[in-house]
């Protein structure tokens, strides 16, 4: 097995590349790419793909907001939009379509796309991201449903909060678990569910909420990010 790891900065790629490297015993390859610059970083990426066979496309790449905020308030709102409309959805849309071709003439491959629960969803004063994640998710069944008989199995992600730099979570608990313990349940997953919370916990919190009528749901989720946003900027007063 070969990993191909796609990513903004060369230190990190080549610090997890040398870990999966001496840890699993495999060959890896890095290929540098910032996937929120407008300029087309495709052809590169083809290029560095160029001769390899891609059984397992992980369509990992996202960005979210640094505090929830109202969509006329979030800062530098215009980059935000370009930035968070090419990272969370155009990678998507133009990873899969450099290696889905290459899957379909073998009749096989999988493409695991990680949205999130707020894709599930409307999700006030994330709404941008919460939107961008609906995408991936409509995006992934659709394309499924298309190609499942041609032996590709495309799967949604939906994860509610994992402990990682981006949810600003540190600590692991059951409902916010580690990296590891979230992608070894999602693994078990795949084949089964084209679309999934990939962790018994989410699954259940995911069901809570669907059992909910919506308009209560997004007053519910409101008021949640509402009283997040107001701990931000007091925390940030008190810096």
């Amino acid at each position: 097995m070969k990993v191909v790891l796609i990513s903004r900065s060369k230190e990190k790629l080549d610090q997890v590349s040398t870990e999966i490297r001496e840890k699993y015993k495999v060959e890896t390859k890095v290929i540098v790419a910032d996937f929120g610059e407008r300029e087309d970083i495709y052809n590169g990426i083809k290029a560095g793909l160029e001769g390899l066979e891609i059984g397992v496309l992980v369509n990992n790449v996202g960005i979210s907001y640094a505090y929830p905020e109202y969509f006329i308030d979030i800062p530098e709102l215009e980059k935000t939009i370009d930035k968070m409309v090419n990272i969370n959805i155009m990678s998507v849309c133009k990873m899969t379509r450099l290696v889905l071709p290459g899957m379909l003439e073998r009749s096989k491959g999988i493409i695991l796309n990680i949205a999130s629960a707020s894709g599930m969803c409307p999700t006030p004063l994330l709404t941008l991201y919460s939107a961008t994640k609906a995408f991936v998710d409509y995006f992934s069944r659709g394309l499924d449903a298309e190609y499942k008989s041609k032996g590709i199995i495309v799967q949604s992600v939906l994860p509610y909060y994992v402990a990682t730099k981006m949810s600003k979570i540190r600590k692991p608990t059951l409902d916010k678990p580690s990296p590891e313990r979230y992608v070894r349940a999602a693994l078990g997953t795949v084949g089964l569910q084209s679309q999934t919370n990939g962790y018994l916990p989410h699954a259940l919190m995911g069901w809570v909420i669907s059992l909910l009528p919506t308009s209560t749901a997004i007053n519910l989720i409101m008021k949640t990010n509402k009283q997040i946003r107001a701990r931000y900027f007091k925390k940030m007063k008190e810096k």
